[in-house]
């Protein structure tokens, strides 16, 4: 199983990275053309495209102007270790030993708007571009058109060595876009995860982003190859919910954050 994560808008690159194994970004090329045209850009102009506060905008130029074609340690921190929002409080990766990481390079994905597709031990520049963002390039007027089936084509690479080939998707609606489903070969499942509010079961999407990064989290520690196993989940009092589940989307519920 190949499971699929969103990024995060807040980064940490002052904890330093408890672990040295690392690996190349795959679509630097990719990143370096996104670059090209987001330095074209004014801080006011970043600022309208990304809806951001001068200071954000102003710190995001500087981060273009800053970004290498050439990844190294004092550029760069492994993406699952330099991503800080509710997600990856949930995966708490830093805690995680070196196997633990390992099985999680061999299985996670992370897509990213500058990036396209990001391994966890990946070196990462920090950066700002969700998928969303409607920049126009020679490929067309936002991310979606400039990454095409590229992404998906990817994943089918990375999935071809699979008998019965499984696609996770933890992402948000958002990121999951830019997978080309016309394109993508393996079965997708998606989980849910819902919480009891004034009588009902809703997705609450911080909670929801938090339990993404716990899924992840629990696939790694238990080292989940098949797609039965993800129903025993139970991390944070959340369960598995069969009467309200189908064979492809998998919905998990809790009564009380815990």
């Amino acid at each position: 199983m190949l499971f699929l994560l969103s990024p995060a808008k807040a980064l940490d690159y002052d904890t330093p990275a408890h672990v040295a194994s690392h690996t190349q970004p795959l679509f630097t090329r990719q990143s370096a053309e996104l670059i090209e045209v987001l330095k074209t850009k004014s801080p006011q102009q970043i600022s309208g495209l990304m809806k951001l506060s001068d200071k954000l905008s102003g710190l995001n130029v500087a981060r273009y102007e800053a970004w290498s074609p050439k990844f190294t340690a004092n550029n760069s921190k492994q993406a699952a270790l330099a991503f800080n929002g509710d997600v990856y409080e949930g995966l708490n990766a830093k805690t995680l030993n070196e196997p633990d990481l390992q099985w999680a390079q061999a299985h996670v994905c992370i897509l990213s708007g500058l990036y396209g597709v990001l391994r966890p031990l990946d070196w990462m520049q920090p950066y700002r571009l969700e998928m969303g963002t409607a920049l126009a390039t020679a490929r067309g007027k936002n991310l979606y058109q400039f990454w095409g089936s590229e992404i998906a084509n990817y994943l089918n690479e990375r999935a071809a060595a699979d008998t019965s080939p499984v696609v996770v998707n933890l992402a948000s609606e958002e990121y999951f876009k830019v997978v080309d489903r016309k394109a993508l070969k393996p079965r997708v499942v998606t989980c849910v995860f819902q919480e009891l509010k004034a009588g009902q079961y809703k997705i609450i999407s911080f909670m929801a982003k938090r339990a993404r990064g716990l899924m992840v989290r629990y696939a790694i520690e238990n080292k989940l190859e098949s797609v039965k196993k993800l129903e025993s989940f139970n991390l944070e009092g959340y369960d598995f919910s069969p009467d309200v589940s189908e064979p492809d989307r998998l919905v998990f519920r809790r009564q009380t954050a815990q």
